[in-house]
């Protein structure tokens, strides 16, 4: 378990041995701390744009003692695994340009607006917490319910980017985008966990339909081509 205080040092050591300026996301429990809506984190997540950034960031961690470990033990057969690096309770996972089935979409990108400098090369944008949701709606698992439930208590959601985001997920490849976003909302409300409104639900099975229908009609177009 990583604490935030933890993380600060984690990443301070680093970047004092960094030796080019490089720009990296926080995305998951690591934002969800610089945001102040999680104590501690099993694990640091990190979305990097450019492959050699993450390889000098990934060299970098090797020389005070990282160790690389295989990413499918932890995430099995999913695509877009990360780089798994660790160093005693410390697991630093490396995304490049997708986690799992979520692009870094350009929109992602531009909410992340909050900053942190760690000495004079390592910056860490902070994701929104939209698209923190986004992202934690496509892993099936519980402690992302609960740290869903904890973003939709504690910060100021606006629903709207939500659905837009689901929407450019599902253009952007990632056909899931939409049905995870309305299967975890819809167990929240069952749960009785978090209110969501009915609109909200209702527009994201309405996009569900016609996301469905188009689908179809592509399949027949195929078919017909054949």
């Amino acid at each position: 378990m990583t604490t935030i205080e933890m993380q600060q040092k984690l990443f301070l050591d680093l970047a004092r041995v960094i030796n080019k300026k490089i720009i990296v996301y926080a995305i998951g429990g690591t934002a969800m701390m610089f945001l102040g809506l999680k104590p501690n984190t099993n694990d640091i997540d990190l979305v990097f744009m450019d492959e050699k950034d993450r390889n000098l960031f990934k060299e970098t961690a090797k020389s005070l003692g990282y160790k690389e470990s295989n990413a499918q033990v932890v995430y099995g057969g999913k695509p877009n695994k990360p780089i798994m690096i660790s160093l005693e309770d410390a697991r630093l996972d490396l995304f490049l340009l997708e986690v799992i089935n979520t692009r870094f979409s350009e929109s992602m990108v531009a909410r992340a607006s909050q900053i942190h400098q760690f000495d004079e090369n390592l910056i860490i944008k902070i994701a929104d917490i939209h698209d923190i949701i986004i992202m934690k709606c496509a892993t099936g698992r519980a402690k992302d319910e609960e740290d869903i439930v904890s973003i939709l208590k504690n910060a100021n959601v606006n629903w709207d980017i939500l659905i837009s985001e689901a929407e450019n997920q599902v253009s952007l490849g990632n056909e899931i985008a939409i049905l995870g976003l309305g299967n975890v909302f819809e167990t929240l409300n069952n749960k009785n966990k978090a209110i969501i409104p009915k609109q909200v639900l209702d527009r994201l099975w309405s996009l569900l339909n016609r996301q469905v229908k188009q689908v179809d009609k592509k399949d027949k177009r195929k078919k017909k081509g054949n």
